[in-house]
C-alpha cells in the first residue's frame, strides 16, 4: 500500500464547499481513477470564472488565502502541485457520493504511455511510476468497486490544436480559422488514439489481474471528454473581437468554436467509446454533460462582485488563461469546481447502476448534484 498512501497525501486538500468529512470503513472498497487532466482534477482551483484579476477574483480562486493576502495553489492540489499532476481535492473520483474509499492515480498530461504496464511501454511520468503500475500496487489484497479511465486526449494533441486555434484568432494582422486543417489533423490521429485507449484498457485488466482482481470483480469505466465551448450560435460575446479573449477567456473564430463542439468532441467520444467497446469496458459519454455550462455561453456570467460564483449561473469550465495572475496555462478549458462535481456526480450515479454504457447530461438552471444519465442506444 506505500503507492497507494503516497497518491492519497498528494490529493489531500481542502475540504470542499458545502461538503463535510465522512468516515469511511477501512474495509471499504476502492474507486480509483487513472488517465490524464480531465480526471486528475485539473483546473479544481477554480469556482467558475472572472474577469477580476485581484484578490480572490471575485471568489473564484479557492486557492486565495485571505490571512496570508496571497494564492496557494496547494490548498487544492496538495503535493501533486509541486510535479504539475494537479489532482484537486473535487476531482472527480473525489467528488464521489458513495461510501468508497478513493485514490486518484491520474496526471495532468498523461498520454498512454504513462498509463500501461512498463512491459508494454508504459513510461514514468513527473517523476512517477506507471499508472497500471501504481494501480497494481495499491489494490494488491484490497477490495476494488471501479477502476475509471480517462485518456486519450494526449494522445491526440488536444492542446496542441487548440492552442494553433487561439494563436490563429489573436494574430496581430488576422489570423485564419484552424477549423479545415485541424478537422484532417483529427482524422488522420483518431485510429492510433483508439488503440492506445484500447491497449491502456488492456494493459489495466492485466495489472487488477496480477492484484488478485479477476475480470467481472469490479467494474472498468472508461470516459469521454465533455465539450470545453458553445457552437458559434451560443456564445456570449457577438462577432470575432477581442472582448472574446479579455475578459472572456474564449479566443477563438466562429467557424472554431461550431467545429471543436460540433465535430472534435463527438469525434474523440466516438472514438473511446470503439476503444471501451473493443476492451470490453463500460462507456460514460460526458460529451454533452456541460451543454449550456461552457466557457462563453450565453446561458453563463463570469463572477463579480454582485454575482458571486455559483453552480446554477457560472461556467463549469476554465477559461483560457494567461498563466500570469489567471492561474496556470495548463488549467485552461478544463472542468473546473462546478465541471469536477459535476463529473462526480455522473459516475456515482454510473456506479449506482448495473454495468451498462450511458450519457450523462445536465439540468438546465441547475447545479452540479442535478445531472441525469441515460442509456446509449
Amino acid at each position: 500500500m506505500a503507492a497507494a498512501a503516497v497518491c492519497v497525501a498528494g490529493v489531500t486538500g481542502v475540504v470542499p464547499a458545502g461538503a463535510s468529512e465522512r468516515a469511511v470503513a477501512a474495509d471499504a472498497p476502492w474507486v480509483v481513477s487513472l488517465g490524464d487532466s480531465y480526471i486528475s482534477g485539473e483546473a479544481g482551483r477554480w469556482a467558475g470564472n472572472s474577469a477580476n484579476l485581484r484578490y480572490s477574483q471575485d471568489g473564484t480562486d479557492r486557492a486565495w488565502d485571505q490571512a496570508a493576502d496571497a494564492s496557494d495553489a496547494h490548498k487544492v492540489y496538495g503535493t501533486s502541485y509541486d510535479n504539475g499532476c494537479n489532482r484537486s481535492d473535487v476531482a472527480e473520483v473525489q467528488s464521489l457520493a458513495l461510501d468508497v474509499r478513493k485514490l486518484n492515480l491520474a496526471c495532468s498530461g498523461a498520454t498512454s504511455a504513462a498509463v500501461k504496464l512498463p512491459e508494454n511501454g508504459g513510461e514514468a511520468f513527473k517523476g512517477e511510476p506507471s499508472q497500471a503500475q501504481q494501480l497494481q500496487d495499491a489494490v494488491t489484497g484490497q477490495p476494488v468497486r471501479a477502476v475509471v479511465v480517462s485518456i486519450g486526449g494526449n494522445d491526440l494533441g488536444f492542446s496542441d490544436i487548440i492552442t494553433e486555434c487561439t494563436k490563429q484568432f489573436l494574430k496581430p494582422f488576422g489570423g485564419s480559422p484552424c477549423a479545415p486543417a485541424a478537422d484532417k489533423l483529427v482524422k488522420d490521429r483518431l485510429p492510433a488514439v483508439k488503440q492506445a485507449a484500447a491497449d491502456t484498457l488492456t494493459d489495466v485488466k492485466t495489472a487488477m489481474e496480477r492484484a488478485g482482481h479477476q475480470p467481472g470483480s469490479y467494474r472498468l469505466v472508461l470516459q469521454s471528454y465533455p465539450s470545453p465551448l458553445p457552437d458559434a450560435a451560443r456564445v456570449r460575446y457577438a462577432g470575432e473581437k477581442y472582448d472574446r479573449f479579455v475578459p472572456g477567456g474564449c479566443p477563438f473564430f466562429d467557424k472554431d468554436l461550431t467545429w471543436a463542439h460540433d465535430s472534435l468532441v463527438p469525434q474523440v467520444s466516438a472514438t473511446v467509446a470503439e476503444a471501451a467497446h473493443e476492451a470490453g469496458a463500460e462507456f460514460l459519454d460526458l460529451s454533452g454533460a456541460f451543454e449550456g455550462r461552457e466557457v462563453c455561453s450565453t446561458t453563463t456570467r463570469l463572477a463579480d462582485a454582485e454575482h458571486p460564483p455559483a453552480a446554477e449561473s457560472s461556467e463549469w469550465m476554465r477559461f483560457v488563461s494567461t498563466g500570469l495572475v489567471r492561474g496556470q496555462v495548463q488549467e485552461s478549458l478544463h472542468p473546473n469546481f462546478f465541471g469536477q462535481q459535476a463529473l462526480g456526480t455522473c459516475l456515482t450515479l454510473q456506479l449506482q447502476e448495473q454495468a451498462g454504457d450511458r450519457r450523462c447530461t445536465n439540468t438546465p438552471g441547475k447545479g452540479t448534484a442535478d445531472m441525469a444519465l441515460a442509456p446509449l442506444g
